[in-house]
């Protein structure tokens, strides 16, 4: 994959945007290569391109258009790359702060205003020997069943991750989705168990989901919840499929499902109006979602839309520093202090490449 990695990173150093991209468990990487700098954005989700969405709402998609975009796509494979036990030091700025805001979700779920909502936080880390390419292959070889992404664009910036989470995919009128709650580290040779509190915060996810999706889909089928590791952490999950209704669009199929309960929280829309007065900085794109939108390829008949949760991920900004997102989803059973550690125990996911 040297050609397109070459093309990549001279694309970088002459701030033209790109993002090159693996599926989950595939050994082709694809690459949208663009050469105009003007941003572009989603308007019905008609358009067809790769698309790049913000958590909040009332921030537009970004798209990069097919018609606009070079497209490369190479073979690659590599061995798995085994994590180093590296023993990170814990950066406890921000941890009192994170804390409050956690017994205040607490506080607003036992009094009945929220059922779940999801805290998260940004760490920075300083990068001062940054290599874009090194730290994409050490994500593609870390990470095999995650979708493994870099975007940038020189009026937004550059972004990493390895998301294990599908929001949305769509072939025609048939789709499949997921509900992906809990987390637990993994730990070679032991059977994870699960917890009411983990158990009881996936189902209601799933149930959430399927109530939403009523709304625009037919023919509704639910899997059973099954344990699925993504790096070094593992994540209950449950995939539900259906087919849109002739009446529904893309574009409202997106809507009932973005944000999901697993970075928002339940209900909706009071739970996204407590994380914007809460957390105290902006997600961005952290938490939106990024895919191919409408896409056809050569060995395709019909065009797809594979779209992910961006989860996993950071920014890298232009003072040698990374900004690292992690969160959680708070219930009444919570506790601030273990909230905290599960936190600490996710940055260590992209802390790894770095």
């Amino acid at each position: 994959m040297t050609n397109l990695l070459d093309s990549i990173s001279t694309h970088f150093d002459n701030k033209l945007p790109f993002v090159i991209y693996r599926k989950p468990n595939d050994n082709s990487i694809f690459s949208f290569l663009m050469h105009e700098t003007d941003l572009r954005f989603v308007s019905n989700f008609e358009e067809v391109g790769f698309v790049f969405a913000p958590f909040s709402s009332t921030e537009k998609a970004i798209i990069f258009p097919v018609e606009r975009a070079l497209i490369i796509s190479e073979e690659w494979t590599a061995d798995v790359y085994k994590e180093k036990e590296v023993v990170f030091n814990t950066d406890n700025t921000g941890k009192e702060e994170y804390l409050k805001i956690v017994e205040k979700a607490i506080e607003q779920i036992r009094l009945g205003h929220l059922k779940k909502v999801v805290i998260s936080r940004e760490e920075l880390l300083k990068v001062p020997d940054f290599n874009l390419i090194e730290v994409y292959k050490k994500l593609l070889r870390t990470y095999k069943n995650a979708f493994v992404y870099a975007w940038f664009h020189p009026k937004v910036g550059l972004w990493l991750g390895a998301t294990p989470e599908t929001l949305l995919s769509i072939e025609n009128t048939s789709f499949t989705t997921m509900s992906l709650a809990g987390t637990q580290l993994h730990t070679e040779h032991k059977k994870a168990t699960w917890k009411s509190k983990e158990l009881a915060e996936q189902q209601l996810v799933t149930t959430y989901i399927e109530k939403q999706l009523e709304q625009v889909a037919t023919a509704l089928e639910v899997d059973k919840t099954e344990t699925v590791k993504a790096g070094n952490l593992l994540h209950l999950r449950t995939k539900v499929s259906g087919s849109l209704k002739h009446s529904a669009s893309l574009k409202e199929l997106i809507g009932v499902l973005h944000p999901t309960p697993a970075v928002c929280g339940l209900p909706r829309e009071a739970s996204r109006s407590f994380i914007l007065k809460n957390e105290v900085y902006e997600r961005r794109f952290y938490t939106g979602f990024l895919g191919e939108l409408n896409v056809q390829y050569e060995k395709s008949s019909t065009p797809k839309t594979v779209l992910f949760v961006n989860l996993r991920c950071m920014k890298i900004n232009d003072n040698y520093s990374a900004s690292l997102f992690i969160g959680g989803g708070i219930t009444e059973d919570s506790n601030a202090e273990k909230e905290w550690e599960e936190t600490i125990s996710k940055s260590k996911t992209m802390k790894c490449v770095l």
